[in-house]
């Protein structure tokens, strides 16, 4: 046994088995819960609020798993996002179908258009793969516009139609939301810990040992475009039920870059509370900043640059933390 170990004293013990404990499953189980009781806390608002901070959640998640395994950037996951924002709201207003239709229907598009864009794409890396994605966010509000005798254009629609009949609509929006981002963040947990995670990640990290394996690159990368325009498209299905609309302008360019800075700030984070502070990033921030006039652009660049050297530094700051309490 170590010297280190034989001069513990009590307080280090004790501090050494609560981190010990604090386990991330722990860590995101207590979220969830103290996130199941906060609408009997808070007002409608901010109830309202929170829900669309879920739905952006997913869409940071989208855009942060294309990173972490496809090693590319998007600036236009907003074609996803519509892809299943339109699914809801056309079956909702046109036919009068709920989400458990809905929800399948975008996932599936989301899946397949992800596949269709990636296949002319799959040998563009780097910027030329970012501006290729950017003409998809630039193109979306046009798309939607063209098409208005059924997405209603600029009118938009409304979603009303629930998806619990006799349940309050509010209480809806909110714990759909909720439990789609604790769906779609467990189906990606279970995806990094299998076999088919771990090819993709190492025909990132590694691609001749992934070729060595059988898993090729432009395969790996065509396969990961498809999971990440699906999740782009549960984040539309989402904003459009917790939302209520669905319009052109929630998926113009600034919001795909919003879901670009909301992975940042995350710092590409896979798990549910990493995800969920690109999410209130995304959502919360405008809104607090939305008295501020024309310093908006300055407050919220303030606010980015902040988080990102809090994230930066935070782990020399815990290293310190843990050597001076080592000390004393």
């Amino acid at each position: 046994m170590s010297d280190q170990a034989t001069h513990m004293t009590p307080d280090q013990t004790v501090l050494s088995r609560l981190s010990g404990v604090a386990t991330s499953g722990v860590t995101t189980t207590v979220l969830v819960a103290a996130l199941i009781f906060m609408p009997f806390l808070l007002g409608g608002s901010w109830t309202f609020t929170l829900g669309l901070c879920f739905a952006n959640s997913i869409g940071v998640l989208a855009v942060s798993l294309l990173v972490r395994y496809g090693g590319e950037v998007s600036i236009g996951h907003t074609f996803f996002t519509a892809l299943g924002a339109y699914s809801v709201g056309v079956l909702d207003v046109r036919y009068g179908i709920s989400l458990w239709a809905s929800v399948p229907l975008a996932l599936l598009l989301g899946v397949t258009f992800g596949l269709l864009f990636a296949w002319p794409s799959r040998n563009l890396h780097g910027i030329y793969l970012a501006v290729t994605t950017l003409a998809l966010a630039l193109a979306v509000p046009e798309m939607i516009n063209n098409f208005d005798a059924l997405t209603g254009g600029y009118e938009g629609l409304y979603v009303s139609t629930p998806f619990i009949p006799g349940v309050s609509m509010g209480m809806q929006r909110y714990y759909v939301a909720l439990v789609m981002l604790v769906i779609v963040c467990v189906a990606v947990a279970r995806l990094r810990l299998s076999r088919q995670g771990m090819a993709l990640l190492l025909a990132k990290t590694h691609p001749s040992a992934a070729d060595a394996f059988g898993t090729r690159r432009v395969w790996a990368r065509i396969s990961i475009m498809g999971i990440s325009g699906g999740i782009g498209a549960l984040c539309g299905a989402t904003l459009a039920f917790s939302g209520s609309t669905v319009s052109p302008g929630g998926f113009t360019f600034w919001q795909a870059i919003f879901l670009l800075v909301g992975s940042v700030v995350s710092f590409y984070g896979l798990s549910l509370p990493r995800v969920l502070i690109g999410g209130a990033f995304v959502t919360l921030v405008p809104q607090l900043l939305s008295a501020s006039g024309a310093w908006i652009p300055v407050f919220y660049g303030l606010a980015l640059l902040g988080m990102i050297l809090l994230g930066h530094y935070m782990p020399r700051i815990r290293k310190a933390m843990a050597q001076k309490s080592e000390v004393a």
